[in-house]
């Protein structure tokens, strides 16, 4: 399986994809032509917006040059036919949303257990990257969720990576969530025993054959420090920076 585990795919305010750090030319080194595409939601009961993000998600790739024999959407309405869909597939896109949310529809059809067999390329998007994730770390993002004892912010996640993603930064940075900082009050202390990786839109991380890469700006949050790892048009390998 190959994976892109990105914070966001397109251009701000467009139906275009981001072409930051080579991401379509990897992409489509990656992605057959055309291919069977299937794209799993965040939310399986708000159908609405999931239709509305797959039609946009599969219009912007087509812009780029893609093409899809069949764009097929997994949500609530057809879970139970989700190995068939997932077998079927060459190309699968983890829609973006509410981590929990997602997250508890992906253990309600075993997304994990499925994923095992299928050996296409896989897309994550914010955070279908986050839970892609061996144990995701789910920071909290709705009012409440801060200062909410029982908010659980570790989940075990699809185990696609050992890599847990904060996506956003560019849009996250001096945000607060119940009188929270994002990050000074909430993911920094959160990193006690833990490794984040920071990316800002535009800004992914490729797997391929056991190797991961990231390619453009990043940060990482690890024992309570933050700090920059690489600027926008870089490409470190994560294996290399593990060994130092």
């Amino acid at each position: 399986m190959i994976c892109f585990f990105t914070s966001s795919t397109m251009v701000p305010d467009t139906l275009n994809l981001n072409p930051a750090n080579g991401f379509i030319h990897r992409l489509h080194l990656a992605v057959p032509y055309p291919c069977r595409a299937l794209y799993v939601c965040s939310d399986p009961d708000d159908w609405e917006k999931t239709d509305l993000y797959a039609a946009g998600t599969a219009e912007a790739m087509e812009r780029a040059g893609f093409a899809f024999t069949e764009f097929e959407v997994l949500d609530g309405r057809n879970a139970e036919d989700a190995a068939a869909l997932i077998q079927s597939a060459q190309f699968i896109i983890l829609a973006g949303g509410h981590v929990p949310t997602q997250n508890a529809f992906f253990q309600s059809i075993g997304l994990r257990q499925l994923l095992r067999r299928f050996d296409g390329v896989l897309m994550g998007i914010s955070a279908g990257s986050m839970n892609s994730a061996d144990t995701v770390y789910a920071h909290p993002e709705l009012e409440g969720e801060a200062v909410d004892p029982d908010y659980e912010r570790f989940l075990p996640g699809l185990g696609l990576t050992e890599v847990n993603i904060i996506p956003h930064y560019n849009t996250l940075s001096g945000e607060t969530l119940d009188g929270l900082d994002l990050f000074d009050d909430i993911a920094i202390p959160d990193s006690n025993g833990n490794v984040f990786f920071v990316l800002p839109d535009g800004s992914y991380i490729l797997s391929d054959d056991g190797r991961q890469t990231l390619y453009g700006e990043a940060y990482v949050i690890a024992d309570g420090q933050m700090e920059r790892l690489s600027e926008d048009g870089d490409e470190l390998s994560l294996e290399d920076r593990a060994k130092t």
